[in-house]
């Protein structure tokens, strides 16, 4: 389907985005939309022919555990309310801990990277497919921005999407500015990447602007889209002419003039065509292993893989799939007797000792680079900052200034567990149970503002005991 040229719908460039011309499509935050009824600038919007597309951000695909049915039917729901062609998230884990490790389920508030491992891979395979069971429309998943790299990687980016294609037949959602990111951070080669993506299963693609901080760059959907970011969007139009392109802009909105310019420079990079001629599939052509990915940063670029097919490839009496005739691919090592669910507890273990170690100040896991953990630590603390101020503004309109310097300090003593708006409860509570804010009046209003959406007094002594000792818990 051609989607053409979108822009991300965010509540507050709704009336921007409605007047934006030769807007062809939108994307909206599937979590952000109530399940029974449209904000009205969508309904006019789809009035107007305008297609409309749910984008994921919570399912957690790449996790250890399969995905919540729940989150499942919630995105479904809103796929059938906007009547769209597709649904989208993310190649990425949002969760760790709980049964499978016995730990406190810890949320990261972010997406982070998957390792580009087998058993990895087999865990993301099976949740894409049950997702897919559960979905009314076809899915597309979306490559992320990552500030670290895992050790021991087994496959590049490219090769990790092409196997996952491969198997299960998902769509791609294709982020450029996510690929600069990955440059700067962790020195691989979007054109190499894009070398051994399936361009064809492609649905649609990202453009976002971003800053360069200290030799980190920051994927911060805040700032315009640089000329890097574009120079890859013409790399992969040399490729492939993508069926939909969309523009995101997450916060500190600029001008609609600004919005459009910046259409318009995708236009015209689609628009000038492909500068160098390339087969379907791009450079995919000679045969090697893939290298791992060094834990400071750098990327192997070996290895290829062949042609994906249309349908999925036989599997041989081992369960690896069989190539088909002519083509070149990566064997994936056979199963062992523990299958999926082995790969899954591996997953969950590595997973819960990074998400714990960025949340909750436990000892960082061998082989990663540990000042990128510290920036992604911080970065994961400054986050849950920002968007805790956006679901309950109030807060900082009562602390003042001194509150992001207070929710710091809390969130350096407490991972969140259980989403952004319970976390906004128990930092106010955590505030008042240390008789914060010291003003009086700031006091008080805290005091109501917590009441009217928690309880109607404080917690007891015995709560607050129980709740000090998961604290504990979780922080070791």
């Amino acid at each position: 389907m051609k989607l053409g040229i979108g822009i991300g719908w965010r509540p507050e460039i709704a009336d921007a985005v409605e007047a934006l011309p030769g807007v062809d499509w939108v994307e909206a935050v599937a979590e952000n939309l109530c399940a029974d009824h449209l904000p009205a600038s969508l309904a006019r919007l789809r009035e107007r022919g305008v297609t409309v597309v749910p984008h994921g951000v919570s399912l957690g695909l790449g996790g250890a555990d399969r995905p919540d049915p729940g989150r499942l039917a919630d995105l479904a729901a809103r796929a059938t309310l906007l009547g769209a062609p597709l649904v989208s998230e993310h190649i990425a884990f949002v969760r760790a801990g709980g049964p499978r490790t016995g730990s406190p389920a810890l949320e990261a508030g972010h997406l982070l990277p998957v390792p580009r491992t087998w058993a990895a891979l087999d865990v993301l395979c099976e949740n894409v497919r049950v997702a897919q069971d559960s979905l009314p429309v076809p899915l597309a998943l979306e490559n992320i921005a990552a500030l670290i790299s895992w050790p021991g990687e087994e496959l590049t980016e490219g090769q990790f999407l092409a196997e996952l294609v491969e198997r299960t037949g998902v769509r791609l959602l294709i982020d450029v500015a996510n690929l600069h990111t990955n440059r700067v951070n962790r020195g691989e080669d979007p054109a190499g990447a894009l070398d051994e993506l399936p361009v064809e299963a492609i649905a649609y693609v990202h453009v976002a602007g971003g800053v360069e901080k200290d030799g980190v760059w920051h994927d911060t959907h805040a700032h315009p889209v640089t000329a890097p970011v574009l120079a890859i969007l013409a790399e992969l139009r040399s490729r492939v002419a993508p069926p939909g392109v969309l523009l995101e802009r997450d916060d500190d909105f600029p001008p609609a003039g600004e919005l459009a310019d910046e259409l318009d420079a995708i236009r015209t990079t689609l628009d000038a065509g492909p500068s160098v001629v390339r087969p379907p599939g791009g450079g995919r052509a000679a045969a090697g292993a893939a290298k791992p990915t060094d834990p400071a940063g750098g990327s192997g670029a070996g290895g290829v893989l062949a042609e994906p097919t249309r349908a999925p490839a036989p599997e041989g009496p081992s369960g690896n799939l069989i190539a088909p005739v002519g083509a070149t691919r990566i064997p994936a090592p056979a199963s062992g007797s523990v299958g999926t669910e082995g790969a899954r507890d591996r997953v969950a273990v590595a997973q819960t000792s990074l998400l714990s170690a960025l949340v909750a100040g436990t000892p960082a896991p061998e082989g990663f680079d540990h000042r990128r953990l510290g920036i992604q630590s911080r970065a994961l603390a400054a986050k849950r900052a920002d968007v805790v101020a956006k679901v309950a503004p109030e807060l900082p309109e009562i602390l003042g200034h001194g509150y992001r310097d207070a929710f710091l300090a809390y969130a350096r003593r407490r991972p969140m567990t259980a989403g952004y708006r319970r976390d906004a409860l128990d930092f106010a509570e955590q505030l008042l149970l240390a008789g914060r804010p010291a003003d009086d009046a700031a006091r008080r209003r805290l005091t109501h503002w917590w009441q009217d959406r928690a309880a109607p007094r404080p917690p007891r002594r015995t709560t607050r005991l129980v709740r000090a000792a998961r604290s504990v818990l979780v922080g070791r």
